[in-house]
């Protein structure tokens, strides 16, 4: 999670994208819980590969280790060198079994992780496989290719992001290959790289489906990743009812957070309120407002509004709005 989240700007000038919250949660929180739930037993170890995030965010992360009873660690990305670079970052935690995720993705799935296995590479069906790497299999289930952006169809099963690795040693060595002998994919260590010369070796991977694939790599995909987190648990994501007033109307599924105030509102369907939220006189769907806000007169939809904005909306059309944090108008 080094990255510097360009395609998430303005949001990312301030927080960094696996950090910003979906329902109430932050995008790597929601992913290690996932996780957590695929792997079977207890996770040990989580290392959070970053850039210069500060010590706050480093302590917001390792507190996320600890709520699956992992210990935390942090390493550093200084320079973008790649996947594969950032992994080796984390070399000291490559031991063992190894689960590698990129943090800006989110997954649904009631996929059990066979951890007998060499590897598994998690994948989904997708409509447009020339945008992503994707992987071909034989008749037994073995992969047999990984293919980068392919321009002419050879699969449209795309890798998502989240790798198993029966030996994290193995993988540890291969990545080091790439760097000791300087072999680079687009001025790049790629992951993919170290993941053939495996294969090559006669390792095995198999590729693990998921239900639902939800990217999180600009606003308009996390505004739906959020409607999809909503619509996926809707029963934790009743809305608390002591936020409702004679004025408010709340159309479910909704996240509202803690001490949220709320005035001649309708919120909803597929909307999540931050933490310490005032609102007054404001019409809100299908969108994310972050924490500590002021809102009046403020309508929009499909929308994602950042944290300490401030909006009197009396003069502002009902559309949709990408607002990064600390954002004043009207």
């Amino acid at each position: 999670m080094a990255g510097m989240g360009k395609r998430m700007r303005p949001h990312t000038l301030t927080t960094p994208k696996p950090l910003i919250k979906v329902a109430g949660k932050s995008i790597v929180h929601w992913l290690v819980s996932d996780i957590a739930k695929v792997c079977g037993e207890p996770i040990d170890e989580i290392g959070f590969v970053v850039g210069n995030v500060g010590i706050e965010i480093e302590n917001e992360l390792l507190s996320i280790a600890d709520s699956v009873g992992a210990q935390g660690k942090i390493f550093y990305q200084d320079i973008a060198l790649g996947t594969g670079h950032a992994i080796l970052c984390a070399r000291e935690c490559l031991k063992g079994n190894v689960i590698v995720a990129f943090a800006d993705t989110l997954f649904r799935s009631n996929f059990n992780l066979d951890k007998a296995k060499d590897g598994v590479i998690w994948v989904h069906k997708v409509s447009n496989p020339s945008s992503f790497g994707v992987v071909k299999f034989d008749q037994n289930n073995v992969i047999t290719d990984f293919i980068e952006k392919p321009e002419t169809f050879v699969s449209d099963l795309a890798i998502i992001g989240i790798y198993y690795f029966k030996s994290g040693e193995t993988l540890a060595l291969e990545l080091q290959f790439l760097v000791d002998h300087d072999i680079l994919e687009k001025g790049e260590y790629q992951l993919t790289n170290a993941m053939e010369n495996m294969k090559n070796k006669g390792m095995q991977f198999v590729p693990g489906a998921v239900d639902e694939w939800l990217d999180c790599g600009n606003f308009t995909a996390t505004v739906f990743t959020n409607q999809r987190v909503l619509a996926n648990n809707t029963e934790k994501f009743n809305a608390n009812k002591t936020h409702y007033n004679p004025t408010v109307t709340i159309i479910e599924p909704c996240f509202i957070g803690e001490n949220v105030s709320l005035n001649h509102c309708t919120i909803g369907p597929f909307a999540s309120i931050g933490n310490n939220t005032e609102m007054d006189h404001c019409t809100i769907s299908n969108s994310i407002i972050q924490e500590t806000c002021m809102l009046s007169h403020f309508n929009c939809h499909d929308s994602m509004i950042g944290n300490h904005v401030c909006i009197n909306g009396q003069n502002l059309p009902s559309r949709e709005y990408s607002i990064g944090d600390f954002s004043f108008i009207g």
